[in-house]
């Protein structure tokens, strides 16, 4: 549902990773609940069109923001901090290799890229880039900024980190 939200309608939720509740049965995940939200990203390009819903869309707040500037922050909140996070987590714990769970992601994001109508550019990030978008949250505490004031652009730093999934299918297409 993240995914087709923003994909569909420019909304990219801040997807924290402890918004999310994994449904278990016999002890192993089974389905994905969010719960919660701590903010929103509504994209330039779909602005007008979400008006027609929400005519004061951002009139409090300025949750309307350059299409790159919701991408990044979708990218890092999602796919960084929710979904890598819950890999790392789950392989973390030895049941299962971190490198099989990328796999998984690998095949389900191809997936959506192959059959959806407009999946969002975090789908093809994440499959292809050499590099994602991560916040930085000391380097935004060293220099000294608050993530609640100021522009959307602006709030913290973000930094470059090799994409653990272009990073495992490259290893798993190297001959042994």
């Amino acid at each position: 549902p993240l995914l087709w939200l923003a994909g569909t309608h420019g909304i990219a939720l801040e997807a924290h990773q402890q918004n999310g509740v994994v449904e278990l049965e016999g002890g192993y995940p089974a389905g994905f609940r969010y719960r919660d939200n701590q903010g929103y990203y509504f994209k330039a390009s779909h602005a007008d069109r979400l008006r027609r819903w929400l005519p004061d869309l951002s009139a409090e707040s300025d949750t309307i923001c350059d299409d790159a500037v919701a991408d990044e922050r979708f990218g890092y909140y999602l796919g960084i901090n929710h979904l890598l996070g819950l890999i790392g987590a789950l392989g973390g714990t030895g049941l299962v290799s971190e490198h099989h769970l990328l796999g998984d992601l690998d095949q389900h994001l191809t997936a959506i890229a192959e059959t959806w109508a407009s999946p969002p550019p975090l789908v093809d990030t994440l499959r292809h880039a050499e590099r994602l978008r991560s916040k930085a949250n000391l380097l935004t505490r060293l220099h000294d900024m608050d993530e609640l004031v100021g522009p959307l652009a602006t709030q913290s730093v973000y930094a470059d980190l090799i994409n653990p999934l272009v990073a495992a299918r490259g290893h798993a297409e190297r001959p042994s």
